[in-house]
């Protein structure tokens, strides 16, 4: 019986599209730090962000460039503060997040649960399940975003991989929680969307798994999950996890 239930959060409990090349982004966020006394055009502003980025990543390791986690390993306010130093503007901590969250609602096209997300949540706590996020991100965006969506309140506890500075598949990153709760393959199980990410770095720190198929999972995946689902289906994982017994 699971009594543990680990959830990646994009592309298996929320669906969500981003677009950083907008040129009303860049023109919007140089408006955003002028009012601070940062003048930069939109081009210089994505040009030093990009490199600014890059600069931070150097020497960290990027096994993959085609997962829908772009850099999580790195923590994305120490960008933004960047931007305000390269221009002798020393900022709170208030304004640092702020233009981080201005940054990412611009370059969010859209973000929403998958259908079903909450009912499912709902349903494994009414029985007395723990669950457990952990996912290749970043705070100053996640945090906030489960709040507006609702779930933040669903979860017992919530490693997100810029606290760390390291991401799954590591196993460091799995063991922050499963040496924490003591988790093990008989009672705890990861869910996710990605065969690398999520379903080979669970199964290496010892965990069962549920792999679901998404609309933002990696291509040509074929990953030997415990469960496997060809396409989001939040009925079919309540069902799984709400199972006495494994299968």
């Amino acid at each position: 019986m699971y009594t543990d239930c680990i959830f990646d959060l994009y592309g298996t409990l929320v669906d969500i599209h981003t677009e950083e090349e907008k040129k009303e982004l860049w023109e919007k966020l140089a408006m955003f730090y002028g009012y601070y006394g940062a003048l930069y055009t939109p081009d210089e502003l994505h040009r030093r962000f990009e490199k600014i980025r890059k600069e931070l990543e150097k020497g960290k390791s990027i096994f993959r460039t085609d997962a829908h986690e772009a850099s999580p390993e790195i923590r994305m306010e120490d960008v933004f503060r960047r931007l305000f130093e390269e221009k002798n503007v020393e900022a709170q901590w208030e304004t640092i997040l702020h233009a981080g969250q201005f940054f990412r609602i611009l370059s969010t096209e859209y973000i929403r649960l998958y259908d079903g997300t909450t009912e499912m949540l709902e349903a494994l706590k009414a029985v007395g399940k723990r669950i457990y996020l952990l996912s290749n991100a970043q705070r100053i965006f996640t945090e906030y975003e489960l709040k507006a969506l609702g779930i933040y309140t669903y979860f017992d506890d919530i490693f997100i991989s810029s606290d760390y500075g390291v991401k799954k598949p590591d196993l460091s990153f799995f063991e922050k929680l499963t040496l924490k709760y003591q988790l093990t393959s008989q009672t705890a199980i990861m869910v996710g969307n990605d065969g690398i990410c999520d379903i080979a770095g669970a199964k290496a720190a010892g965990l069962s798994t549920l792999y679901i198929h998404s609309n933002l999972s990696p291509e040509g995946e074929t990953p030997e999950a415990d469960y496997r689902l060809e396409k989001m289906d939040m009925n079919k994982v309540k069902e799984i996890l709400l199972a006495e017994t494994m299968i």
